[in-house]
């Protein structure tokens, strides 16, 4: 038997070699584009994370999520570590004068009439050591389209993070005495775990009839799958309510409040709707107890807490009078709650995470009288011209509306 000519062993080796060293150099250009992908193009990051969960699991998902962003936070801080805080807008003189209290309508109630103008205090920089020029300033959101009235809404950057210049947390704080927040199912989620009744009609969008007096929209919390957090609207419970979890909760004479299921529950029959989010950050001016050591992946769903993430709060000050809703860029758990509670929350919940949910944006008419387009708070911050009032949404979000004492237009 005559051996195996060298001739012919070598091209199949060749062959494996070759095609090692393509997938050694095609794989990570391959995992570098479609990273680069979900962090540029909207409807990716949902698509790529819901397809791998589907194929993998949430449990391998999440691992490898936590992998891809510790490997981002390592990067930025090897490369961007000596970089100072940077400001995102313009502060007139650091603090500048505020807009002057504008006279109210000639229709407008006594006890409109009585209230005193809205205008938060200067909070100052987390780190008064590392912050960017008018960090912790409040900056006057005038919408054109009521600009004969005093501003309803005001915002604010804050650099929390001492250890990261691009850890970003914008703040806005809204008058709750002239401002409505309302609650929207997505058109899929939350899934319903329980039977709703009756069965819920879900566009996914503002209700026609409050767009005219529609001032902002950000997104909700998490999907089902991921806490199984409640959610009840208009009457009808999609997603039964949990005992750990945070509850934003809205009252039928407009109030809100922000606290733990059993806190809550004996005032169900005066909700208007709740949804839930993991456990409070803060509760009674109170930091949660696990974050006070360390941050924990009940607020990050499929990622840990300590993970340096884009995510997303609700809170109310202590008089329930003032409602702060954030997004952030590169914070952990722990340091959105921190940045929430020096803006003035001393109720906080954490809503979504991840690179594409976290948003809130404003609404203009680029002409008089003409549709209404979606404004992003900041840049870099994925949205659509559409958003809220054109292009159905998935999942729940919340919106906010100049106050009308003659009506409830919650959705049924």
């Amino acid at each position: 038997m005559s051996e195996r000519s060298p001739a012919r062993s070598r091209p199949p080796r060749r062959r494996a070699k070759r095609a090692v060293i393509i997938v050694a150099v095609a794989l990570p250009l391959l995992v570098l584009a479609l990273w680069v992908a979900v962090h540029r193009v909207s409807w990716m990051g949902p698509l790529v994370a819901n397809s791998l969960r589907s194929i993998i699991g949430t449990k391998n998902v999440a691992h490898l999520e936590d992998f891809a962003y510790g490997i981002e936070d390592r990067y930025n801080r090897l490369l961007r570590g000596g970089e100072r805080p940077k400001a995102r807008w313009s502060v007139p003189s650091v603090r500048g004068p505020l807009p002057p209290a504008k006279a109210p309508e000639a229709e407008a109630k006594a006890s409109v009439r009585e209230m005193s103008p809205f205008r938060p205090k200067s909070i100052g920089p987390v780190h008064t050591t590392w912050s960017a020029p008018g960090d912790g300033e409040w900056v006057a959101m005038v919408d054109p389209r009521f600009s004969s009235a005093d501003p309803y809404m005001f915002k604010t950057l804050l650099h929390p993070d001492r250890g990261r210049s691009w850890a970003e947390l914008f703040v806005v704080a809204v008058d709750l005495r002239r401002v409505r927040l309302h609650a929207v199912p997505g058109y899929r989620e939350p899934q319903p775990n329980v039977k709703p009744e009756p069965e819920l009609d879900r566009p996914g969008l503002v209700p026609a009839e409050d767009q005219g007096v529609l001032l902002a929209a950000f997104n909700g919390g998490f999907m089902t799958e991921h806490g199984q957090y409640g959610m009840m609207v208009g009457g009808v419970t999609l997603v039964a309510p949990r005992d750990r979890a945070c509850t934003i909760v809205r009252y039928q004479d407009g109030s809100l409040r922000i606290g733990s299921w059993p806190s809550v529950k004996e005032t169900l029959a005066q909700m208007v709707w709740y949804r839930q989010t993991p456990s409070c950050m803060y509760e009674n001016d109170k930091l949660h107890s696990v974050l006070r050591w360390s941050d924990s992946p009940a607020w990050g769903a499929t990622v840990d807490g300590d993970t340096v993430i884009r995510r997303s709060a609700i809170g109310l000050n202590a008089a329930r009078d003032v409602l702060y809703v954030s997004i952030s860029n590169a914070t952990t758990a722990r340091v959105i709650a921190a940045g929430m509670h020096h803006a003035g929350a001393t109720d906080i919940a954490q809503l979504d995470v991840n690179w594409s949910y976290p948003k809130f944006v404003t609404f203009v008419s680029p002409e008089p009288g003409g549709p209404l387009e979606a404004v992003a708070l900041a840049s870099g911050f994925e949205y659509s011209k559409g958003e809220y009032i054109r292009d159905r949404e998935r999942r729940d979000f919340f919106y906010l509306t100049v106050a009308d004492q003659n009506r409830e237009t919650e959705p049924k």
